[in-house]
Protein backbone atom coordinates (compact mmCIF):
# COMPACT_ATOMS: atom_id res chain seq x y z
CA UNK A 1 0.00 0.00 0.00
CA UNK A 2 1.21 3.47 -0.89
CA UNK A 3 -0.08 6.39 0.74
CA UNK A 4 0.21 9.94 -0.18
CA UNK A 5 -1.87 13.16 -0.52
CA UNK A 6 -4.13 14.08 -4.13
CA UNK A 7 -2.62 17.64 -5.03
CA UNK A 8 -4.82 17.44 -8.35
CA UNK A 9 -7.16 15.53 -10.20
CA UNK A 10 -7.28 15.96 -14.30
CA UNK A 11 -9.93 13.74 -16.49
CA UNK A 12 -10.06 11.33 -13.92
CA UNK A 13 -6.00 11.43 -13.60
CA UNK A 14 -4.85 12.04 -9.99
CA UNK A 15 -1.28 13.32 -9.20
CA UNK A 16 0.21 11.66 -5.98
CA UNK A 17 2.62 14.38 -4.25
CA UNK A 18 5.21 11.93 -1.46
CA UNK A 19 7.99 14.06 -0.38
CA UNK A 20 9.63 16.16 -3.31
CA UNK A 21 7.99 13.45 -5.70
CA UNK A 22 5.00 13.93 -7.68
CA UNK A 23 3.60 10.61 -8.94
CA UNK A 24 0.63 10.57 -12.10
CA UNK A 25 -2.02 7.68 -11.25
CA UNK A 26 -5.07 6.55 -12.89
CA UNK A 27 -7.23 3.74 -12.15
CA UNK A 28 -7.44 0.86 -13.50
CA UNK A 29 -11.08 0.41 -15.20
CA UNK A 30 -12.94 -2.47 -14.53
CA UNK A 31 -10.20 -4.09 -11.91
CA UNK A 32 -10.68 -2.03 -9.10
CA UNK A 33 -7.63 0.50 -7.64
CA UNK A 34 -4.70 0.20 -9.80
CA UNK A 35 -2.19 2.89 -11.18
CA UNK A 36 -0.75 3.74 -15.39
CA UNK A 37 1.11 6.24 -16.04
CA UNK A 38 0.22 9.02 -18.26
CA UNK A 39 3.06 9.89 -20.38
CA UNK A 40 5.08 13.32 -19.86
CA UNK A 41 3.73 14.82 -23.19
CA UNK A 42 1.00 14.30 -22.52
CA UNK A 43 0.62 16.11 -18.86
CA UNK A 44 0.99 19.63 -20.25
CA UNK A 45 -1.95 18.78 -22.77
CA UNK A 46 -4.14 17.87 -20.00
CA UNK A 47 -3.97 21.08 -17.74
CA UNK A 48 -4.46 23.43 -21.08
CA UNK A 49 -7.94 21.27 -21.36
CA UNK A 50 -10.98 23.57 -20.00
CA UNK A 51 -12.01 20.65 -18.71
CA UNK A 52 -9.69 21.14 -15.80
CA UNK A 53 -10.88 19.85 -12.76
CA UNK A 54 -9.03 19.84 -9.19
CA UNK A 55 -10.01 17.92 -6.29
CA UNK A 56 -9.53 18.96 -3.05
CA UNK A 57 -6.08 17.95 -1.30
CA UNK A 58 -6.99 15.14 0.91
CA UNK A 59 -5.73 11.33 1.62
CA UNK A 60 -4.98 9.05 -1.05
CA UNK A 61 -3.55 5.71 -1.08
CA UNK A 62 -3.89 3.15 -3.81
CA UNK A 63 -2.93 -1.18 -4.44
CA UNK A 64 -0.79 -2.26 -7.46
CA UNK A 65 -3.62 -4.52 -9.14
CA UNK A 66 -1.36 -7.27 -9.71
CA UNK A 67 2.49 -8.72 -9.90
CA UNK A 68 4.06 -7.75 -12.72
CA UNK A 69 4.76 -11.21 -14.06
CA UNK A 70 1.29 -12.08 -14.05
CA UNK A 71 0.70 -9.04 -15.96
CA UNK A 72 2.72 -10.57 -18.75
CA UNK A 73 1.37 -13.97 -18.59
CA UNK A 74 -2.01 -12.60 -19.77
CA UNK A 75 -0.25 -10.78 -22.52
CA UNK A 76 1.48 -14.43 -23.49
CA UNK A 77 -1.95 -15.85 -23.66
CA UNK A 78 -3.77 -13.46 -25.15
CA UNK A 79 -1.16 -13.27 -27.86
CA UNK A 80 -0.64 -16.82 -28.34
CA UNK A 81 -4.54 -17.70 -29.06
CA UNK A 82 -5.26 -14.76 -30.97
CA UNK A 83 -1.75 -14.85 -33.25
CA UNK A 84 -3.25 -17.50 -35.75
CA UNK A 85 -7.05 -17.32 -34.90
CA UNK A 86 -8.49 -15.25 -37.70
CA UNK A 87 -9.68 -12.94 -34.69
CA UNK A 88 -6.51 -9.91 -34.53
CA UNK A 89 -3.91 -10.82 -31.89
CA UNK A 90 -3.18 -6.23 -32.46
CA UNK A 91 -6.99 -5.96 -32.06
CA UNK A 92 -6.89 -7.98 -28.63
CA UNK A 93 -3.82 -6.72 -27.25
CA UNK A 94 -4.85 -2.79 -27.34
CA UNK A 95 -7.73 -4.23 -25.77
CA UNK A 96 -6.54 -5.74 -23.27
CA UNK A 97 -3.95 -2.62 -22.80
CA UNK A 98 -7.41 -0.77 -21.93
CA UNK A 99 -6.85 -2.80 -18.16
CA UNK A 100 -3.31 -3.87 -18.14
CA UNK A 101 0.25 -1.62 -18.69
CA UNK A 102 0.97 -1.28 -22.07
CA UNK A 103 4.28 -2.65 -22.95
CA UNK A 104 7.04 -1.17 -24.79
CA UNK A 105 6.87 -2.35 -28.94
CA UNK A 106 9.70 -4.02 -28.74
CA UNK A 107 8.20 -6.93 -26.10
CA UNK A 108 4.97 -6.90 -28.24
CA UNK A 109 7.20 -8.01 -31.41
CA UNK A 110 9.34 -10.19 -29.47
CA UNK A 111 6.50 -12.61 -28.00
CA UNK A 112 4.31 -12.31 -31.54
CA UNK A 113 7.91 -14.09 -32.68
CA UNK A 114 7.94 -16.34 -29.98
CA UNK A 115 3.84 -17.29 -31.60
CA UNK A 116 5.01 -17.62 -34.84
CA UNK A 117 8.43 -19.67 -34.24
CA UNK A 118 5.91 -22.55 -32.27
CA UNK A 119 4.20 -23.32 -34.99
CA UNK A 120 7.24 -24.37 -37.03
CA UNK A 121 6.72 -27.95 -36.02
CA UNK A 122 2.83 -28.33 -37.15
CA UNK A 123 3.60 -28.62 -41.29
CA UNK A 124 6.63 -31.59 -41.30
CA UNK A 125 5.45 -32.87 -44.54
CA UNK A 126 5.67 -29.38 -45.89
CA UNK A 127 9.21 -28.73 -44.63
CA UNK A 128 10.19 -31.77 -45.79
CA UNK A 129 8.50 -31.38 -49.36
CA UNK A 130 10.43 -27.69 -49.21
CA UNK A 131 13.86 -29.54 -48.33
CA UNK A 132 14.19 -32.73 -50.34
CA UNK A 133 11.67 -32.65 -52.75
CA UNK A 134 13.25 -29.71 -54.73
CA UNK A 135 13.47 -31.23 -58.16
CA UNK A 136 9.52 -31.63 -58.36
CA UNK A 137 7.55 -29.28 -60.03
CA UNK A 138 4.82 -28.93 -57.52
CA UNK A 139 7.42 -28.25 -54.77
CA UNK A 140 8.90 -25.30 -56.94
CA UNK A 141 5.44 -24.03 -57.41
CA UNK A 142 4.61 -23.85 -54.19
CA UNK A 143 7.55 -22.21 -53.12
CA UNK A 144 7.46 -19.59 -55.87
CA UNK A 145 3.80 -18.96 -54.67
CA UNK A 146 4.63 -18.42 -51.12
CA UNK A 147 7.72 -16.11 -51.98
CA UNK A 148 5.67 -14.00 -54.40
CA UNK A 149 2.90 -13.40 -51.65
CA UNK A 150 5.98 -12.88 -49.04
CA UNK A 151 7.75 -10.69 -51.73
CA UNK A 152 4.78 -8.93 -52.11
CA UNK A 153 3.91 -8.07 -48.28
CA UNK A 154 7.39 -7.17 -48.00
CA UNK A 155 7.63 -4.44 -50.69
CA UNK A 156 4.26 -2.92 -49.59
CA UNK A 157 5.63 -3.22 -45.89
CA UNK A 158 9.28 -1.30 -46.28
CA UNK A 159 7.33 1.40 -48.82
CA UNK A 160 4.93 1.84 -45.72
CA UNK A 161 8.27 2.17 -43.51
CA UNK A 162 9.46 4.95 -45.42
CA UNK A 163 6.43 6.78 -45.45
CA UNK A 164 7.26 6.85 -41.93
CA UNK A 165 3.36 5.10 -41.31
CA UNK A 166 2.64 3.95 -38.03
CA UNK A 167 -0.60 1.25 -36.86
CA UNK A 168 -3.34 3.43 -35.37
CA UNK A 169 -3.44 2.49 -31.99
CA UNK A 170 -7.13 3.76 -31.30
CA UNK A 171 -9.79 1.22 -30.65
CA UNK A 172 -12.76 2.20 -32.57
CA UNK A 173 -11.02 1.21 -35.79
CA UNK A 174 -10.45 -2.42 -34.16
CA UNK A 175 -13.81 -2.39 -33.49
CA UNK A 176 -15.02 -1.59 -37.05
CA UNK A 177 -12.38 -3.73 -38.58
CA UNK A 178 -13.46 -6.73 -36.05
CA UNK A 179 -17.01 -5.97 -36.92
CA UNK A 180 -16.55 -5.94 -40.95
CA UNK A 181 -14.37 -8.72 -40.94
CA UNK A 182 -17.02 -10.90 -39.11
CA UNK A 183 -19.97 -10.33 -41.28
CA UNK A 184 -17.70 -10.92 -44.34
CA UNK A 185 -16.62 -14.31 -42.69
CA UNK A 186 -20.36 -15.37 -41.99
CA UNK A 187 -21.28 -14.12 -45.50
CA UNK A 188 -18.76 -15.57 -47.44
CA UNK A 189 -19.44 -18.97 -45.65
CA UNK A 190 -22.94 -19.00 -46.74
CA UNK A 191 -21.85 -18.18 -49.57
CA UNK A 192 -19.57 -21.27 -49.96
CA UNK A 193 -22.57 -24.22 -48.89
CA UNK A 194 -22.56 -26.73 -51.16
CA UNK A 195 -19.33 -25.15 -53.58
CA UNK A 196 -16.39 -27.52 -54.69
CA UNK A 197 -13.55 -26.20 -53.05
CA UNK A 198 -10.19 -27.32 -54.81
CA UNK A 199 -7.05 -28.21 -52.89
CA UNK A 200 -4.28 -26.33 -55.30
CA UNK A 201 -3.10 -22.68 -54.54
CA UNK A 202 -3.24 -20.65 -57.52
CA UNK A 203 -1.34 -17.67 -58.72
CA UNK A 204 -4.40 -15.86 -57.71
CA UNK A 205 -4.32 -17.30 -54.34
CA UNK A 206 -0.65 -16.15 -54.10
CA UNK A 207 -1.54 -12.71 -55.30
CA UNK A 208 -4.49 -12.17 -52.77
CA UNK A 209 -2.35 -13.73 -49.84
CA UNK A 210 0.13 -10.80 -50.22
CA UNK A 211 -2.37 -8.53 -50.96
CA UNK A 212 -4.59 -9.32 -47.75
CA UNK A 213 -1.13 -9.53 -45.51
CA UNK A 214 -0.84 -5.78 -46.23
CA UNK A 215 -4.07 -4.88 -45.75
CA UNK A 216 -3.80 -6.30 -42.21
CA UNK A 217 -0.38 -4.24 -41.71
CA UNK A 218 -2.76 -1.14 -42.24
CA UNK A 219 -5.69 -1.59 -40.64
CA UNK A 220 -5.91 -2.79 -36.72
CA UNK A 221 -8.25 -5.17 -35.56
CA UNK A 222 -8.64 -6.91 -39.20
CA UNK A 223 -5.86 -9.98 -38.39
CA UNK A 224 -3.68 -11.02 -40.75
CA UNK A 225 -4.65 -14.73 -41.18
CA UNK A 226 -8.54 -13.72 -41.29
CA UNK A 227 -7.92 -11.20 -44.20
CA UNK A 228 -5.37 -14.29 -45.86
CA UNK A 229 -7.93 -16.97 -45.33
CA UNK A 230 -10.74 -14.83 -46.63
CA UNK A 231 -9.33 -14.01 -49.65
CA UNK A 232 -8.48 -17.77 -50.40
CA UNK A 233 -11.85 -18.99 -49.46
CA UNK A 234 -13.27 -16.36 -52.20
CA UNK A 235 -10.92 -17.70 -54.70
CA UNK A 236 -11.80 -20.93 -54.27
CA UNK A 237 -9.38 -22.95 -51.88
CA UNK A 238 -10.51 -25.16 -49.53
CA UNK A 239 -10.18 -24.55 -45.81
CA UNK A 240 -7.62 -26.36 -44.64
CA UNK A 241 -5.46 -25.41 -48.03
CA UNK A 242 -6.33 -21.71 -47.02
CA UNK A 243 -5.48 -21.75 -43.68
CA UNK A 244 -1.96 -23.95 -43.91
CA UNK A 245 -1.42 -21.40 -47.33
CA UNK A 246 -1.95 -18.90 -45.04
CA UNK A 247 0.04 -19.74 -41.93
CA UNK A 248 3.55 -21.10 -44.27
CA UNK A 249 3.45 -17.85 -46.17
CA UNK A 250 2.87 -15.31 -42.36
CA UNK A 251 6.05 -17.10 -40.96
CA UNK A 252 8.13 -15.29 -42.91
CA UNK A 253 6.31 -12.47 -43.01
CA UNK A 254 6.30 -12.06 -39.65
CA UNK A 255 9.87 -13.29 -38.58
CA UNK A 256 11.37 -10.69 -41.42
CA UNK A 257 8.77 -8.17 -39.48
CA UNK A 258 9.62 -8.96 -36.00
CA UNK A 259 13.79 -9.16 -37.09
CA UNK A 260 13.77 -5.23 -38.31
CA UNK A 261 11.61 -4.15 -35.52
CA UNK A 262 13.73 -6.11 -32.82
CA UNK A 263 17.00 -4.77 -34.52
CA UNK A 264 15.57 -1.04 -34.82
CA UNK A 265 14.23 -1.20 -31.33
CA UNK A 266 17.57 -2.32 -29.78
CA UNK A 267 20.13 -0.34 -32.09
CA UNK A 268 17.56 2.81 -32.48
CA UNK A 269 15.22 2.98 -29.05
CA UNK A 270 12.91 5.75 -29.02
CA UNK A 271 13.41 8.81 -26.83
CA UNK A 272 12.54 8.38 -23.04
CA UNK A 273 12.41 4.25 -23.58
CA UNK A 274 12.85 2.63 -20.49
CA UNK A 275 15.18 -0.27 -19.87
CA UNK A 276 13.54 -3.95 -21.14
CA UNK A 277 12.93 -6.21 -18.58
CA UNK A 278 14.03 -9.16 -20.52
CA UNK A 279 13.23 -11.76 -17.89
CA UNK A 280 9.39 -10.90 -18.00
CA UNK A 281 10.02 -10.62 -21.88
CA UNK A 282 10.89 -14.20 -21.85
CA UNK A 283 7.89 -15.44 -19.76
CA UNK A 284 5.88 -13.95 -21.59
CA UNK A 285 7.14 -15.34 -25.38
CA UNK A 286 7.70 -18.45 -23.90
CA UNK A 287 3.56 -18.59 -22.66
CA UNK A 288 3.07 -17.43 -26.37
CA UNK A 289 4.81 -19.76 -27.88
CA UNK A 290 3.34 -22.60 -25.83
CA UNK A 291 -0.07 -21.53 -26.23
CA UNK A 292 0.13 -20.63 -29.89
CA UNK A 293 1.69 -24.45 -30.50
CA UNK A 294 -1.67 -25.71 -28.56
CA UNK A 295 -3.79 -23.25 -30.53
CA UNK A 296 -2.80 -23.89 -33.91
CA UNK A 297 -2.78 -27.71 -33.94
CA UNK A 298 -5.90 -27.54 -32.73
CA UNK A 299 -7.15 -25.36 -35.53
CA UNK A 300 -5.29 -27.28 -38.19
CA UNK A 301 -7.62 -30.37 -37.20
CA UNK A 302 -10.92 -28.37 -36.35
CA UNK A 303 -10.92 -26.50 -40.02
CA UNK A 304 -10.64 -29.84 -41.49
CA UNK A 305 -14.67 -30.62 -40.78
CA UNK A 306 -15.89 -26.94 -39.69
CA UNK A 307 -16.12 -23.64 -40.71
CA UNK A 308 -14.86 -20.43 -39.81
CA UNK A 309 -18.20 -19.10 -39.00
CA UNK A 310 -18.09 -19.24 -35.41
CA UNK A 311 -15.03 -16.95 -35.85
CA UNK A 312 -17.30 -14.26 -37.52
CA UNK A 313 -20.04 -14.31 -34.90
CA UNK A 314 -17.10 -13.79 -32.79
CA UNK A 315 -15.84 -10.99 -34.11
CA UNK A 316 -19.35 -9.18 -34.63
CA UNK A 317 -19.63 -9.86 -30.51
CA UNK A 318 -16.52 -8.60 -29.92
CA UNK A 319 -16.83 -5.43 -32.65
CA UNK A 320 -20.11 -4.58 -31.24
CA UNK A 321 -18.68 -5.02 -27.01
CA UNK A 322 -16.14 -2.61 -28.00
CA UNK A 323 -18.63 -0.45 -29.16
CA UNK A 324 -20.33 -0.65 -26.04
CA UNK A 325 -17.15 0.52 -24.26
CA UNK A 326 -16.16 2.89 -26.06
CA UNK A 327 -19.58 4.58 -25.85
CA UNK A 328 -20.00 3.65 -22.25
CA UNK A 329 -17.05 5.02 -21.44
CA UNK A 330 -15.70 2.11 -20.18
CA UNK A 331 -12.48 1.82 -22.48
CA UNK A 332 -10.21 4.67 -24.18
CA UNK A 333 -10.14 4.86 -27.75
CA UNK A 334 -6.40 6.05 -27.35
CA UNK A 335 -4.08 4.32 -25.60
CA UNK A 336 -2.55 7.23 -23.11
CA UNK A 337 -0.11 4.71 -20.81
CA UNK A 338 3.13 3.28 -21.00
CA UNK A 339 4.79 0.19 -19.96
CA UNK A 340 5.65 1.03 -15.90
CA UNK A 341 2.93 0.94 -13.10
CA UNK A 342 3.61 5.28 -12.55
CA UNK A 343 5.50 7.90 -13.68
CA UNK A 344 7.19 9.39 -11.13
CA UNK A 345 8.55 13.33 -11.76
CA UNK A 346 10.78 15.74 -9.31
CA UNK A 347 8.30 18.36 -7.69
CA UNK A 348 10.28 21.55 -9.08
CA UNK A 349 9.59 20.17 -12.09
CA UNK A 350 5.84 19.30 -11.92
CA UNK A 351 5.66 22.45 -9.85
CA UNK A 352 6.85 24.81 -12.39
CA UNK A 353 4.38 22.67 -15.39
CA UNK A 354 1.79 23.67 -13.59
CA UNK A 355 2.71 27.66 -13.03
CA UNK A 356 3.13 27.58 -16.87
CA UNK A 357 -0.59 26.45 -17.51
CA UNK A 358 -2.19 28.74 -14.60
CA UNK A 359 -0.08 31.86 -16.90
Amino acid sequence: MIRGRVEDCVNGAAVLCIGKCCIVVRPFYGLGTGVRGLGLGNVPKFFKEKSLRLAKPGAFSFNLAMPDWVEVVILGIIEGITEFLPISSTGHLLLAEQWLPRQSDLFNIVIQSGAVLAVLPLFPERWRQLLFRWSEPATRDYFLKILLAFGLTGAGGLILDKKGFKLPEALAPVAWAMLIGGVLFILVERWLRGKSLRQEVTWGVALAVGIGQLVAAIFPGTSRSGATILCALLLGLSRPAATEFSFIVGIPTMLAAGGLKIFKALHHPPPGALPERWGLLMLAALVAAAVSFVVVKWLLRYVQSHTFTVFGWYRVALGLVIFGLLLGGKAQNHATSRRGAVLVYDKMIWDNMMAKTAQ
